[in-house]
């Protein structure tokens, strides 16, 4: 019976090598250290090709690791050494095309950053626990869409979504505390709103 095919890890990175957002499915770098210095080595390898037009593929470390670059953002979506390349090359493209309309077109880390907690749905819209759910970017841009979170979405959603990635990365942890922080604050506002409230209708009495 043939194996379903699977992925190692999704990694976006800056054009210096540092996450924007990275999703590992393998138990194969048990710490965030050796997750970096994996980041690392593979940004070090592949920052002086030009995977801008077309996916570029290598092998490293035993790895079949497939790559493309826009702006100052690079795409890597890796596999293990007999893996399928045609099969990771397009979970690369999925990502890559979604990640663009995401942004609509503006495709920098900027933009990225401001963006970051439909990337991250991106991602799991793609891929879950290793296996692959969905490459075509339309698709997977639709779903985002369907369920990301406005402006009006309660704060406590944004923190449960951050933290469930915190581990890859920490910008992610970062962003989750100063958001719990201001869950507490809006919880507080409510209550003293509420207390006031009240207040106001008892001395109406």
């Amino acid at each position: 019976m043939e194996l379903c095919p699977t992925i190692k890890n999704i990694l976006l990175l800056d054009s210096e090598g540092k996450r924007i957002a990275v999703k590992y499915y393998s138990d194969d770098w048990p710490t965030n250290a050796a997750k970096e210095a994996f980041e690392k080595a593979v940004f070090t390898k592949t920052q002086k090709t030009n995977a801008r037009t077309e996916a570029e593929i290598t092998m490293f470390d035993n790895y079949i690791v497939v790559y493309k670059f826009v702006q100052d953002l690079h795409f890597f979506v890796t596999g293990g050494e007999n893996e399928n390349e045609i099969i990771l090359a397009t979970v690369l493209q999925g990502f890559f095309d979604a990640v663009g309309l995401l942004l609509r077109g503006t495709e920098d880390k900027k933009e990225a950053l401001e963006n970051l907690d439909l990337i991250l749905l991106c991602l799991d819209e793609i891929v879950d626990g290793g296996i692959i759910l969905e490459t075509d970017a339309n698709v997977i841009a639709g779903k985002v869409d369907s369920h990301s979170m406005d402006a009006g979405a309660p704060l406590s959603e944004q923190v449960n979504l951050l933290l469930f990635h915190s581990s890859d990365y920490p910008l992610a942890k970062s962003i989750a505390t100063i958001l719990t922080y201001l869950v507490l604050q809006q919880t507080i506002t409510q209550a003293l709103a509420t207390a006031r409230e009240h207040l106001t209708r008892s001395l109406l009495k």
